[in-house]
């Protein structure tokens, strides 16, 4: 199995989580491994096979969903390689053909307004955990300060819902993987405020207080689809 690499969000110190488009079948195929996650060292900047646009094949990759991630495959890291990152105008053709323009048409009917401006699915609810939205109006991206350390968040809205989200684009984070690197988020978010054409992954928390929360994993702009971490 061969996935172009399409969601490269972070997580806890020391991890990140990667998912990525099947090549043959434009599914989304979420990576997992025995342990439950994946070490920073699987990044390609430290010598591993992931990183944004990779062509990345997961070998003899097993199907064990998990309501509603439905995408997860365990893979065995030993038998991974990547190969150079997809052509950037065929990675942006792909992302805008598996792209649509509403969160209920990825997510379903279980996802809910949770609160004024959070969305989510009830725990273990739903059938899919993963897609790509391409909002119609214009969304908005900054650095919410806070107590508990800043965060990268961002206001968008489809139609039905207006929102606010946390965004884990590992690329918006500087090298500890946790602290949000300012220079690059102002960078992107004047893109945005520009009218740049813009496609968003997005995706489902693991459980957490009983809903599966909504978040935005990646930012891919039209200019520089191929943006890597490494």
């Amino acid at each position: 199995m061969k996935i172009v690499i399409a969601h490269l969000t972070r997580m806890e110190k020391g991890y990140f989580c990667a998912a990525g488009i099947d090549v043959k079948t434009h599914q989304h195929v979420r990576c997992v491994v025995e342990q439950g996650r994946l070490p920073i060292g699987m990044l390609s900047r430290y010598g591993g096979p992931f990183d944004m646009a990779r062509v990345v094949d997961l070998g003899a990759a097993q199907h064990r969903p998990d309501p509603p991630h439905s995408e997860d495959h365990v893979i065995g890291p030993q038998q991974m390689r990547s190969i150079p990152h997809a052509a950037p105008g065929w990675f942006w053709d792909l992302l805008c053909s598996v792209s649509v323009r509403s969160l209920k048409a990825i997510f379903g009917l279980e996802l809910q307004r949770v609160g004024p401006r959070s969305a989510a699915t009830r725990e273990r609810q739903g059938s899919v955990s993963l897609g790509c939205f391409r909002p119609g109006r214009k969304p908005k991206l900054w650095i919410k300060e806070q107590a508990a350390g800043p965060q990268v968040r961002m206001k968008m809205r489809d139609g039905l819902f207006d929102l606010s989200v946390s965004v884990t684009d590992i690329r918006l984070y500087t090298d500890d993987h946790w602290t949000p690197d300012r220079d690059a988020v102002r960078q992107v978010a004047g893109k945005i405020e520009a009218g740049e054409e813009l496609v968003l992954s997005v995706g489902l928390t693991r459980a957490f207080a009983g809903n599966h929360w909504l978040q935005v994993n990646n930012i891919h702009l039209e200019s520089c689809p191929t943006w890597e971490l490494g």
